[in-house]
C-alpha cells in the first residue's frame, strides 16, 4: 500500500464525479451565478435534483469551484495553496478549458476548509503535498468546468428557443451563428441558474484544447506578486490585533522553569507576557510575548529573561548522532524489500563494491517564515494562514479550542514557500498560534493574535529533513555484470509519534524512509533494502521537498554511476540496459542526452580546468525526470556548473511554463541543498541561525538550464518535486567524470583536492 492510499484512510475520500448535493441558489444582491459541484458517485438518487430556488434570491452557502459573476468574472476556488508552485494557475485551466472562459476574466480564490467539498481524492483529506494537485484535480475541475458550461449553453438555448446543438462557446461568450446572436457569460447567469445540473458531463478531446498545453498562458499569481497586491498571512491586518514572538529553548525537549517579563513588559508596544503549552506541535511549556507590533514583540522576546528546565533535553550533537547510525548501519534492519539473495549473492561474487553516504539534517528555509493569525470567539475560531494542510490543522485546532471542526474556518491566503514545511502531521505552527491566542484570552486579553517566527525562529525550531545515513554493498560478477545491490538506511522517521504512525508506516517502515530505494527501477537480480528507524533521537522532523527521494536518489544514481565504471559501460548505456522494462525512464533519459548532446564531446577547457558531465535519472510522485550536469573545475579544486538539461515526463502537460519554472526552481533548491544545504548540532544546539550560515543558492551559482517536456498522453503528475532529486547525483557525477573523485556524501566539498 502506497503513502497515498494509506493517508486516504483517515478521512473517507469522495468519488471523482458530480452530483447535485445541494440547492444552486442565487447570491442575494450579487447577481451571480454559484455552482456547487460536489464530487460523489453518479449512483446518487440526488443526481437529477436541479436548483429550482435560484430564482428566489435566496441566500447560497457555497460548496463552490466555479463562481460567475453577472459582469462575466469566473472565480474558481482552489482547494490547494498557492506557493509558488502554479496550482492556481493549473485549476484554473483545468476548469476554464471546459467552461471555454475567457482566460483574462478569470480568477482564482483559495477554498475555506471544508474535507467534505475539497478532499484531495488522492489523499481523502484537504491537503497541497506530493505533488498531487494537478493529478488529483485533473477530471474533478475539468467537469465543474463542463457542467457550468452545460448550464449556460442550456439557458442560452431556453432564452432564444433554439437547439443547443447550435450554439457556439468561446473565450466568455455563447453564440447563435445562424441568428447573429450572442451573450457574454454575465447576461446568463440568473437564467443558467435555474438549470438542472447535469448529471453526467462530457469532456473535450485533447485535440480540442485551447488553454491546456497553451505556451504563455499568464500566471494567475503573477501580478498581484509584482504589484504587491497579493495577500499572505503578514499582510494580515485586523481591529486591535496583537502580534506575538515566542522564547524558544536552545535545546529541543527543554521545558520553561522559570521567567521574569518585568523587562519585556517595560518595552514600549509590549502588552503582555504569556506562557502556553504547545504539546500540540510537540513543543514543551514556552513564553510568548504580546505586543502591538511586530518590532515591539521581537525587543520584548529579546528582553525577556527565560531559565529553561533541560533535564529532558536533547543533547547530541550532529557527528555523534552519524557515529551511533554508523554503528546501527553495520546490523540487519527491517526489510523494505527483498528479491532474490542479495546477502548471499555479494559474499559470493567476484567484485564488490561498498559505499556509505551521509546526509545532514535540511531547513525548509522558506522565504516567508511561519506565521499564522488566529481570531477566537466562545463558539468560533478563526485562522488566516497560507494553508497547505486544511483538514488536519483545522481537527487541531478544534481540539485545542473544545470546538468541533466545522466551528474553526481557515482563510487561505498565499504561502511565501513551504517545500513540505507548512503540511505538519501535529500541526506545529498553527497549534502554537492556537495555544498563544487562548493563553493571551485566559489573561485577558480578547484580540486577535498574529504569530510571527524570526528566520532564527524557523532555522531554530526544528522540524528538518531528517540526518540519514546509508550503507550499500553491491555485488558484480567477473565481467563486471551488477548482480546484486544490498542498501540499509538509517534515520528518523517523521510520522513518529504522529497519528499518522498506524496508518502509514507498515510492518516497521515509513515508507517516505525508503521510498527512491526501495522501489529502485533498474533490474538488478538480487535486491535488498532495509531500514533501522531510531527513535531516541529527538531532533523535530518533516518532510523536505521531495522527502525521501531527497537523499535516496543521490545514493541509488551515484551508485548506478559506479557500477558502470566497475562494469566498463557508458553510464547512459549502463542505465538504459538496466531500463529495458522502464519505457518513461528511458524516455527522459533518451531525450535529456540527446538534448545534452551526450555523445559530442565537451568543449575543451582552458589551460589548468578540467571538464565533465554527468547524469542522473529518477522518478518520484509518478513524474520522470532525467538531468545531465556539466561543468568545469579550476587548477584550485573549485568548480561552476555551467549547464543543467532536464528532460520530464509528467503525462499530458497543462502548463507548459510552469513545469518549465518548477524544474529551474527546484534545480535551483537543489543545487543550494548540494553546495551548502547542512543543519548540524552541537551539545543538542542549531548551530545555524539565518542565511549567513546557512545559505541558499546566489545568483552567480546558478548554471544556464534548458528544460525539455517528454510529450504525453497520460494523466498529468506533478512537478513541484520532481526536479530536485536528480540534479546532486548528477552534479557529483559530473564531478567523477572531470576529476576521477567519488562524492558520497552532502553538501559537496567547495573545492576538490586534484592530483
Amino acid at each position: 500500500m502506497g503513502i497515498r492510499e494509506r493517508l486516504s484512510r483517515l478521512t473517507p475520500a469522495t468519488g471523482g464525479r458530480i452530483v447535485n448535493l445541494s440547492r444552486r441558489r442565487f447570491l442575494q444582491g450579487a447577481g451571480g451565478l454559484v455552482l456547487g459541484l460536489y464530487f460523489a458517485p453518479l449512483s446518487s438518487p440526488q443526481s437529477n435534483a436541479v436548483a429550482a430556488s435560484a430564482a428566489t434570491g435566496a441566500d447560497f452557502e457555497p460548496n463552490a469551484f466555479v463562481r460567475i459573476a453577472a459582469d462575466g468574472r469566473v472565480t474558481v476556488l482552489s482547494k490547494h495553496v498557492e506557493m509558488g508552485q502554479g496550482s492556481y494557475t493549473g485549476l484554473a485551466t483545468l476548469l476554464a478549458e471546459e467552461l471555454d472562459a475567457d482566460w483574462s476574466q478569470v480568477v482564482v480564490e483559495g477554498a475555506p476548509a471544508d474535507a467534505k467539498r475539497y478532499a484531495n481524492l488522492l489523499f481523502g483529506i484537504q491537503a497541497t503535498g506530493g505533488s498531487s494537485a494537478m493529478a488529483n484535480a485533473w477530471m474533478q475541475m475539468r467537469e465543474a468546468g463542463a457542467a457550468a458550461r452545460a448550464m449556460l449553453v442550456a439557458a442560452a438555448a431556453e432564452r432564444w428557443q433554439i437547439p443547443e446543438v447550435e450554439l457556439q462557446v468561446e473565450a466568455g461568450v455563447i453564440r447563435h451563428p445562424a441568428s447573429q446572436r450572442s451573450a457574454g457569460f454575465g447576461e446568463l447567469v440568473a437564467d443558467a441558474a435555474r438549470q438542472p445540473v447535469p448529471a453526467e458531463v462530457r469532456v473535450k478531446e485533447p485535440k480540442d484544447f485551447r488553454l491546456i498545453g497553451k505556451l504563455n498562458l499568464r500566471r494567475k499569481d503573477s501580478a498581484g506578486k509584482t504589484d504587491g497586491s497579493a495577500r499572505f498571512t503578514q499582510d494580515v491586518q485586523l481591529p486591535g490585533m496583537l502580534v506575538a514572538v515566542t522564547a524558544r529553548p536552545p535545546r529541543f525537549g527543554a521545558k520553561v522553569q522559570r521567567f521574569d517579563a518585568s523587562r519585556a513588559l517595560a518595552v514600549p508596544g509590549v502588552v503582555g507576557v504569556v506562557a502556553f503549552d504547545a504539546s500540540a506541535a510537540r513543543g514543551a511549556n514556552a513564553v510568548a510575548v504580546l505586543a502591538n507590533s511586530t518590532w515591539a514583540a521581537w525587543q520584548g522576546r529579546d528582553a525577556l529573561d527565560v531559565s529553561w528546565d533541560e533535564a529532558q533535553a536533547f543533547r547530541l550533537g550532529s557527528d555523534e548522532i552519524i557515529a551511533r547510525y554508523r554503528e546501527l548501519a553495520m546490523q540487519p534492519g527491517v526489510p523494505a524489500r527483498q528479491d532474490g539473495d542479495a546477502v548471499t549473492t555479494i559474499e559470493m561474487a567476484a567484485r564488490t563494491l561498498e559505499a556509505e553516504y551521509v546526509f545532514p539534517y535540511l531547513a525548509h528555509a522558506a522565504m516567508e517564515p511561519m506565521n499564522c493569525v488566529v481570531r477566537l470567539s466562545p463558539q468560533h475560531c478563526e485562522i488566516w494562514n497560507g494553508e497547505q494542510w486544511h483538514t488536519m490543522d483545522q481537527a487541531t485546532a478544534a481540539k485545542m479550542c473544545g470546538l468541533t471542526p466545522d466551528q474553526v474556518t481557515i482563510t487561505q491566503l498565499y504561502a511565501g514557500g513551504g517545500f513540505g514545511r507548512r503540511a505538519n502531521p501535529t500541526s506545529d505552527y498553527v497549534a502554537e498560534a492556537v495555544a498563544i491566542a487562548l493563553a493571551a484570552r485566559a489573561h485577558g486579553f480578547e484580540a486577535p493574535v498574529k504569530m510571527v517566527w524570526t528566520r532564527e525562529d524557523d532555522m531554530h525550531a526544528g522540524h528538518f529533513r531528517p540526518l540519514y545515513l546509508h550503507r550499500a554493498r553491491l555485488g558484480f560478477d567477473g565481467a563486471g555484470q551488477l548482480l546484486a545491490w544490498e542498501q540499509r538506511i538509517v534515520g528518523q522517521s517523521i510520522l513518529h509519534g504522529t497519528a499518522f504512525e498506524s496508518v502509514m508506516v507498515k510492518d516497521g517502515i515509513d515508507a517516505t524512509s525508503v521510498e527512491g530505494a526501495a522501489d529502485l527501477a533498474y533490474a538488478v537480480p538480487a535486491l535488498r533494502v532495509e531500514l533501522h528507524t531510531p527513535v531516541d533521537i529527538t531532533v523535530p522532523v518533516q518532510w523536505w521537498r521531495s522527502v525521501g527521494h531527497s537523499h535516496t536518489a543521490f545514493v541509488t544514481e551515484t551508485l548506478i554511476d559506479e557500477a558502470a565504471a566497475v562494469a566498463g559501460a557508458d553510464p547512459v548505456a549502463f542505465r538504459r540496459g538496466l531500463l529495458a522494462e522502464r519505457p518513461r525512464h528511458r524516455g527522459v533519459l533518451d531525450l535529456v542526452t540527446q538534448r545534452a548532446g551526450w555523445d559530442t564531446p565537451l568543449a575543451s577547457a582552458a589551460a589548468g580546468e578540467r571538464r565533465g558531465r554527468g547524469v542522473a535519472v529518477h522518478e518520484s510522485f509518478n513524474t520522470y525526470v532525467a538531468q545531465v550536469v556539466e561543468l568545469t573545475v579550476a587548477a584550485d579544486g573549485r568548480y561552476r556548473i555551467d549547464r543543467v538539461v532536464c528532460a520530464v515526463d509528467c503525462g499530458l502537460a497543462i502548463n507548459p511554463d510552469v513545469i518549465k519554472a518548477q524544474m529551474e526552481g527546484g534545480i535551483g533548491f537543489a543545487l543550494a541543498m548540494a553546495l551548502h544545504g547542512a543543519i548540524t548540532l552541537k551539545d543538542g544546539v542549531v548551530e545555524q541561525s539565518n542565511f549567513d550560515s546557512y545559505p541558499v543558492l546566489r545568483i552567480n551559482e546558478m548554471p544556464v538550464v534548458e528544460v525539455h517536456i517528454v510529450p504525453s498522453a497520460e494523466k498529468p503528475s506533478g512537478v513541484g518535486e520532481p526536479g530536485v532529486p536528480p540534479l546532486a547525483p548528477a552534479l557529483a557525477n559530473a564531478l567523477f567524470a572531470a576529476t576521477g573523485q567519488r562524492l558520497r556524501s552532502l553538501p559537496l566539498p567547495a573545492a576538490l583536492r586534484l592530483a
